[in-house]
Order: structure tokens, then C-alpha cells, then sequence
């Protein structure tokens, strides 16, 4: 394979790589703890854009199961857009690893 061909096809893969970043960064990913009473909604970019928790779950005798809650839903959030990312970068790449890319 010569050299020209080569470099065409790396930037081909950088800007589908770039495509497939900017579609990653505009999904959205919810998860719920408590059976639905805390929900967590995050970007593809690992950033939290909502909280919602339900005023049932807001118990003054029981702060920490609330917080256990909101963590527990922000963390399957934030796995659940990792998990997709990592996806949509392999299908991309082809499986390679490449530095700064993922």
C-alpha cells in the first residue's frame, strides 16, 4: 500500500473519528435508582445534565439512602454513555486504539 493511500485513509478515519465524537457528545443517557425515584440524565461527553428525585424520597430521618440514590443513578448514567461511546469509537476505528482518539 503506497504511502498517499495510507495518509488518505487516516484522515478519513480521523474525520469520521471526529464525526462519531460530536454524535457521542449530543446523546443522552438516563438511569434511575429507587425503583424510578431518582433519575440521573448525562451527555455522551460524561457530563450530568439532570437530577430529578421524586419528593417521596426526600426523607429527613434517611438523607443518606437519597444520596445513595443520586449516586447510584448518576454512576449507571454515566456508564451507560461510556459503554455507548466506547461502542460507536470501536465501530469508527475498527477496533484500534489510538492515543487522544478514546
Amino acid at each position: 500500500m503506497d504511502m498517499k493511500k495510507m495518509m488518505k485513509q487516516a484522515q478519513k478515519m480521523q474525520r469520521d473519528a471526529a464525526l462519531a465524537q460530536e454524535e457521542i457528545a449530543a446523546m443522552t443517557f438516563e438511569a434511575s435508582a429507587g425503583g424510578g425515584m431518582v433519575k440521573a440524565t448525562a451527555t455522551g461527553d460524561m457530563t450530568i445534565t439532570g437530577i430529578a428525585i421524586d419528593p417521596a424520597a426526600v426523607d429527613p430521618e434517611d438523607v443518606e439512602m437519597l444520596q445513595d440514590m443520586v449516586v447510584a443513578a448518576v454512576n449507571e448514567a454515566l456508564r451507560s454513555a461510556s459503554e455507548a461511546a466506547n461502542a460507536r469509537m470501536n465501530a469508527v476505528m475498527g477496533g484500534m486504539k489510538i492515543p487522544g482518539l478514546m
